[in-house]
């Protein structure tokens, strides 16, 4: 967590007045080219099984989001804690048979009771 504390700080840092001009110049309608670009390094890696690639260009996405969560709380959209307190939640409602009383003694019945979650997640969302 220190280290997780310390990539806030440099995005924070990089965004700030004495910071870089090219990342103080990004917003959240113009950093989608930039995550999907490093999520696609993400998916050579894989193929490749270049795993200090793999190494690299996992921290490359988390930065791309830790920077998009940054732009977003400067703009009072959202903050870090909002992203981590939310995709927290979700995958526990989505692990019943982790946090909840149903079974799955396989990965294809995970798989399944995930599916039927999110189905019945986003259910209740679009009401």
């Amino acid at each position: 967590m220190k280290q997780f504390t310390k990539l806030l700080k440099l995005a924070e840092k990089l965004r700030s007045e004495t910071g870089c001009p090219w990342d103080k110049s990004r917003t959240l309608e113009n950093m989608s080219e930039p995550i999907m670009n490093e999520a696609k390094e993400v998916e050579e890696a894989f193929l490749k099984r270049d795993y200090d690639n793999l190494k690299e260009e996992l921290g490359d996405v988390l930065f791309n989001i830790v920077l998009i969560a940054q732009i977003a709380k400067e703009n009072k959209k959202f903050s870090i804690e909002d992203i981590l307190t939310g995709v927290d939640k979700k995958i526990r409602e989505r692990h019943t048979w982790v946090f909840g009383k149903d079974k799955a003694k396989t990965a294809e019945e995970a798989l399944a009771m995930w599916k039927i979650n999110k189905k019945k997640e986003k259910n209740v969302d679009s009401r």
